[in-house]
């Protein structure tokens, strides 16, 4: 797979201690967050101005209006299933390490480099989600075992299991995270237009996107690198890591 879907992208030992993972700020955004709900602001239509207009913090900047409706809807999904996405993402990592490490002491750095990269998608998502206080998944707990077990099932399955795990998942994240993109791109598009601004937050938020999808993608390459392809069997096991992906993108963008 291209590392370019939409635009061109501009070791050590793991500790043995269990890993305490920053969960608090998304478990209870409304808790942990003071203050009114933080939006992120950019061009609306002429026609959609609602009434959280008010709460604007680039409202002196002439040209830039805050979301419509609808776009905030379309963000507070994306930030929700993105945060529980990486969420997935450490803990299959973090199950998968000691078993391919055992056996193949050769890929510990590659294994910390990945884990490394994302804990700080999971860390940008946290953040993101306490700031602007969006309800996180529902469905946290599911996830938190069906990602543990997928990454420490697929590790004892071999090496190449693990890999083929890695690519069917970053296939599916790459695709999901370059359709956010496009979105956003699309915005700032018709916003040009009119002659307005997305505003700096919403600029911030594409660069981080199309960074992290990137980020994404190198994994990927790194799997088929690694003898993804030669995991038994291939096709079923992707087949189904991907369908597994794709439904749940779909409730967490729901529930």
């Amino acid at each position: 797979m291209s590392h370019a879907l939409l635009s061109t992208r501009p070791t050590a030992r793991l500790p043995s201690r269990r890993i305490a993972y920053p969960l608090l700020d998304f478990l209870a955004p409304s808790i942990c967050t003071s203050g009114p709900r933080s939006r992120f602001h950019s061009s609306a239509p002429v026609d959609a101005q609602p009434a959280a207009q008010a709460h604007v913090a680039h409202a002196g900047k002439p040209g830039v209006r805050p979301l419509n409706d609808d776009q905030r809807d379309f963000l507070d999904s994306a930030l929700r299933v993105n945060q529980a996405g990486e969420l997935a993402a450490v803990l299959i990592y973090a199950a998968q390490t000691p078993p391919v490490v055992r056996s193949h002491p050769h890929l510990r750095p590659l294994m910390k480099h990945m884990y490394d990269q994302e804990a700080g998608h999971f860390k940008t998502f946290n953040a993101l989600i306490a700031k602007h206080r969006v309800r996180p998944t529902l469905m946290y707990p599911v996830w938190k075992a069906a990602a543990t077990a997928l990454g420490w099932g697929t590790a004892v399955m071999g090496r190449e299991a693990a890999m083929a795990c890695t690519e069917a998942v970053e296939t599916e994240i790459g695709t999901h995270y370059n359709e956010q993109v496009r979105v956003l791109l699309d915005w700032a598009e018709k916003t040009e237009k009119r002659g307005e601004s997305m505003g700096e937050e919403m600029t911030a938020l594409i660069t981080e996107l199309r960074r992290i999808r990137d980020e994404e993608l190198e994994h990927l390459d790194h799997a088929v690198e690694h003898d993804a392809k030669e995991a038994k069997p291939y096709e079923l096991l992707t087949n189904v890591i991907r369908g597994g992906c794709r439904t749940a993108i779909w409730i967490s963008e729901r529930v």
